[in-house]
């Protein structure tokens, strides 16, 4: 009996943490609809509308590190609550931003929307692969993945159905008043709808608080912030796990967010750009069948070698987007978000075994490396500004080749202890 009530205490304690997944996903993906639809409204370069992304992925390593700090002090699910406290008044930066059409607001609320994201990816991810069996953690972080994958296929194509509608960004071509307000209009909805569902998520967390308390084992050292900076300094596999987190998350995240406007080009599709947002879905789509897929097929090989086959794929695919363009790098660009499913949780996964930094600073080194989600896709969005969108495939192509080069030498190093876990993103 006493081992049924701790079976559903613990049950309890996944479902209300995997639901943090689901929300992160969908808030996140949220981006790429978003970069297209300023673009628009507020008559920015292609350059200027990525610094929604930058300014979102850019709180990941300015933030991540406080983070681990506070659960180090506070414990993971009061560092949840204040999360989630965060991300409902990023909401209301939002809707104002939305109000006065200010661009600068946008950015604002996107990097405070981060920062609670940031601080639920590094407080969520080890809560999840502590809430049960240990040689279940891999099950149970697929299964948390794979709702995050939901989120991140439904946030697009919302996304596009409420900032999209009539928005063209065509060179020479100006928005209609009644086509602006429209957008800003739908930023408004889609964001007080969130501000409203984080507000019942909170409630939700806040009541299974004790639950999730009970069945989760203590996680947090006692740390400082400066001692974990300094553990993780010390790991030279810490630093190289950070740097291809970076090159990852900035690859993927400049292909998505420019994915729409890349559709909506001459060359490619040439179909309206609420049409073009609405496909990226497909792109997000593509992690959430690998990441199914990915979870079988690492049961059959080793980690490192299937990273290497996935990241040499999505080079290869980046270039032929580059080098042949046309419809069919329509579709194969789409595709390359299959490739993209597995490489974070091996990377960390990979890291973590390789490290000798403890895993607290070494998880919290790699969450600052999504930083890389702030910067590539700026760089990306200057190289389009400068040639057009095709060419700028090049850049991601540079950061899965260099990718393929860390799996590589991931599997020429020796673990210095096995993980118990992969870590979602």
């Amino acid at each position: 009996m006493t081992t049924d009530t701790n079976r559903g205490t613990v049950l309890a304690a996944f479902v209300a943490v995997t639901t943090l997944f689901f929300a992160w996903g969908f808030i996140t993906s949220l981006i790429d609809p978003l970069v297209a639809a300023v673009k628009g409204i507020f008559t920015l370069n292609d350059r200027q509308a990525m610094l929604s992304a930058s300014a979102f992925f850019i709180a990941y390593g300015v933030v991540s590190f406080p983070a681990a700090a506070l659960i180090a002090k506070w414990r993971a699910v009061p560092s949840i609550l204040i999360a989630l406290v965060m991300m409902v008044f990023a909401c209301l930066i939002m809707l104002g931003a939305a109000n006065i059409a200010n661009y600068n607001l946008v950015l604002l609320g996107l990097f405070v929307l981060a920062s609670g994201i940031t601080i639920l990816q590094v407080a969520a991810n080890p809560l999840a692969a502590a809430l049960g069996d240990p040689e279940k953690s891999h099950f149970r972080l697929t299964l948390a993945q794979t709702f995050n994958s939901f989120g991140t296929i439904i946030g697009p194509w919302l996304g596009s159905l409420l900032f999209l509608k009539g928005v063209e960004v065509d060179e020479g071509v100006a928005l209609t008043e009644e086509v602006r307000n429209n957008a800003l209009a739908g930023i408004d909805t889609a964001y007080f709808w969130i501000c409203g569902l984080l507000l019942a998520l909170l409630a939700f967390f806040y009541l299974k608080r004790r639950t999730v308390s009970n069945a989760a084992p203590v996680i947090g050292s006692g740390k400082n912030l400066f001692q974990l900076i300094g553990d993780a300094l010390s790991s030279k596999w810490a630093l190289i796990g950070a740097g291809a987190i970076f090159l990852y998350v900035g690859a993927e995240v400049a292909i998505g967010a420019q994915m729409a406007l890349f559709l909506n080009s001459d060359g490619i599709w040439n179909i309206s750009l609420q049409q073009a947002g609405t496909i990226v879905s497909y792109y997000w789509a593509g992690a959430f069948v690998g990441r199914l897929v990915g979870s079988f097929l690492l049961y059959q090989f080793k980690a490192y070698k299937l990273l290497i086959v996935f990241t040499a794929a999505a080079a290869l695919m980046c270039l032929y987007v580059f080098l042949v363009g046309g419809v069919t790098a329509g579709y194969v660009a789409l595709a390359i978000g299959l490739f993209n499913s597995i490489m974070f949780p091996v990377i960390f996964t990979l890291t973590l075994e390789r490290s000798t930094a403890s895993e607290e600073a070494t998880s919290a080194m790699l969450c600052t490396g999504i930083v890389g989600g702030a910067a590539i896709p700026y760089i990306v969005g200057s190289v389009s500004e400068a040639s057009t969108y095709t060419v700028a495939f090049v850049v991601p192509a540079a950061c899965y080749g260099l990718l393929c080069l860390f799996a590589f030498a991931a599997g020429r190093a020796t673990p210095v202890r096995h993980s118990e876990s992969k870590v979602a993103h």
